[in-house]
């Protein structure tokens, strides 16, 4: 039986005119690679706006129903690319989205646990990243952005689904930008997370 991975990333942001997520979460879509064979790629690119995920997200999880869900953004001031491990019920009241919001508390969602932890084989992915060559790291911090938001609501609604339902691996990578990590370099990263995600899915059959 086939499998469905929806692979997103963001468009720009302040301080950030050119996100590499934009054009990477495109180029995993068309690779080649033998483990692919039997796997349905959605790529999707989010605007920057809390609005975007809040509309956008749900849509996308109902209508194609995937079995993996990897999401990556991007991390302006790292130099290693990061998989993370939760998302945190925070969000930044000083740096608006790309359509110039900013949000109205300090928290996602108020009567919910400080953070909540994804769906995801961290140390697996993590392990696939760097053979590919790449520096990188686990994390546990997604900042208080967009990136953060993402992970807030997917998790949320993986959680929602149930066991059994919904995606079976929620991974989030945060990339550095390609001034330390060239777009060639993130996509070999990337190529070799999205298959031990999908290898994890498998698995779980």
């Amino acid at each position: 039986m086939a499998l469905t991975i929806l692979l997103t990333g963001f468009g720009p942001f302040p301080g950030a005119p050119l996100n590499p997520t934009t054009e990477l979460v495109a180029a995993l879509a068309r690779r080649r690679h033998l483990a692919f064979a039997n796997v349905r790629r959605v790529a999707h690119v989010f605007p920057t706006s809390y609005e975007a995920v809040d509309q956008e997200l749900p849509a996308l999880l109902a209508r194609e129903r995937p079995d993996v869900l990897v999401m990556f953004g991007l991390a302006v001031r790292s130099k290693f690319l990061r998989i993370e491990t939760r998302a945190r019920n925070v969000l930044s009241r000083i740096v608006p989205d790309a359509a110039g919001r900013l949000p109205s508390a300090a928290m996602i969602a108020p009567k919910a646990p400080a953070a909540l932890t994804l769906r995801a084989p961290a140390q697996r992915l993590l392990a696939a990243a760097r053979a590919s060559g790449v520096p990188s790291r686990l994390s546990r911090d997604a900042g208080r952005y967009l990136c953060n938001y993402l992970c807030w609501r997917a998790s949320e609604a993986a959680a929602k689904a149930g066991p059994g339902r919904g995606p079976r691996v929620v991974a989030f990578v945060h990339v550095p930008p390609v001034r330390h990590a060239p777009l060639s370099d993130l996509v070999r990263a990337g190529e070799a997370v999205v298959l031990a995600a999908l290898a994890a899915a498998r698995a779980q059959r």
